[in-house]
């Protein structure tokens, strides 16, 4: 059994996608399903050189839609390699390429892979509906007109991280009318175990840290993410509190004019430190020595980093706008308020007003929330058993 995956790009600065990638290609390995990549990469891409699997680059795409004249033809050679071909993410041509192809492959072929369709979100009415987003919200109604409402509805199956996603799915556009719609879950890989050397590592990276347990918020620093309304949060605990622990914002997009302003925002306070993306052991040193994750997002299809957290059996401080909320909610891995700057700063008030030992009871908690829903094995069999994969393992 072979999937080919594409995706415009590996690159982890693009967010979720490219990460639930690498984390769920090493387990259905395991389970005899091998999977390859097509991508809009350069060949000799950095972030490419560890992955274990086949990659193949095209080159990187023109236009802010992507378009690559090699990619129709490089699928079209190709199909029939693989028995199950999965597009991720929409509204750039790598999808309506992928549909494309399909659809002249089948012409030619009477056996074809099945193809489907994960938004990884994309589909959420959030992105139609928030103020910020005017020309874009516009630019996917015309995208949705002309090309990927087709995307949707012609493929075999759209696939959903969670039953939350699938649902708002339906509410965004006019015929929206999927064959199938399959929840087929999401997991990551077990983090590494503590070592010390991560603390020296996260540590050379913030050297403003002050030794002592902190607030993390380790994503985009992007609109979507609340970030303003959790700096405006803090900033009026701290004013009211007085000392409270840092708050840590880790992740690329420093360098638009979102992050310059949250920079501004955040200059209030000396406690507000921003030492850009983690990786590798600096990201686990940031979880690891943190007392809570934090995430007030506007909308969030799922949260890997959050997931982290948990596994790391760190309580998260989310907003209900993040689609995995429920479970969280359900089994006290953490709190949960609106995504607004008034519940932000109650979500904020209500874990720094809680007990020690109420505080290590959700730490617990936290870490059964991930070992009951976000495992890399438990999302690898809701995923072969919503496609209907063989294994031979």
């Amino acid at each position: 059994m072979k999937i080919l995956r594409i995706i415009p790009s590996l690159d982890p600065k693009q967010g979720g996608p490219c990460q639930g990638i690498r984390n769920s290609i090493p387990e259905l390995h395991k389970l005899g399903i091998e999977n390859e990549v097509v991508c809009m990469d350069a060949p000799k891409a950095q972030y490419l050189e560890q992955d274990p699997f086949t990659i193949h680059t095209l080159g990187k795409g023109k236009t802010s839609w992507g378009y690559h004249k090699d990619l129709v033809p490089w699928l079209l050679s190709c199909y029939n390699r693989y028995d199950v071909v999965i597009v991720h993410g929409l509204w750039q041509y790598h999808s309506h390429a992928a549909i494309k192809a399909m659809l002249a492959h089948r012409k030619a072929h009477t056996i074809s892979p099945k193809i489907y369709v994960m938004p990884h979100g994309m589909l959420d009415p959030y992105f139609q509906k928030a103020r910020e987003r005017g020309l874009k919200a516009l630019r996917n109604e015309i995208y949705w007109r002309f090309f990927e409402n087709k995307v949707i509805n012609e493929a075999d199956g759209i696939l959903f991280t969670c039953a939350e996603e699938l649902l708002l799915a339906r509410t965004t556009f006019p015929n929206y009318r999927p064959k199938k719609e399959i929840n087929v879950g999401y997991g990551i890989q077990q983090p590494p175990v503590y070592e010390p050397h991560m603390q020296q590592a996260f540590t050379a990276k913030v050297s403003n840290w002050n030794g002592k347990p902190y607030l993390l918020f380790l994503s985009r620093v992007h609109p979507k993410k609340g970030v303003d309304v959790l700096i405006k949060a803090y900033l009026k605990l701290e004013n009211e509190l007085g000392t409270i622990p840092q708050l840590i914002i880790a992740g690329p997009g420093m360098e638009g004019a979102y992050g310059k302003e949250m920079l501004v925002l955040a200059s209030a306070s000396t406690n507000i430190l921003f030492p850009g993306m983690l990786r590798g052991d600096a990201k686990w040193g940031a979880f690891y020595k943190s007392e809570a994750f934090v995430l007030p997002s506007h909308q969030e299809n799922f949260g890997i980093a959050l997931v982290e957290a948990l596994a790391c059996s760190k309580p998260v401080l989310i907003s209900n706008k993040v689609n995995i909320w429920r479970e969280i909610a359900k089994d006290n891995g953490g709190i949960v308020r609106n995504d607004n700057e008034k519940e932000t700063y109650q979500l904020l008030k209500l874990w720094l007003l809680l007990s020690g030992n109420d505080k290590s009871k959700m730490a617990s908690a936290a870490q059964r929330v991930y070992q009951d829903h976000f495992t890399m094995a438990q999302a690898a069999q809701q995923f072969i058993k919503g496609l209907q994969l063989k294994t031979t393992k």
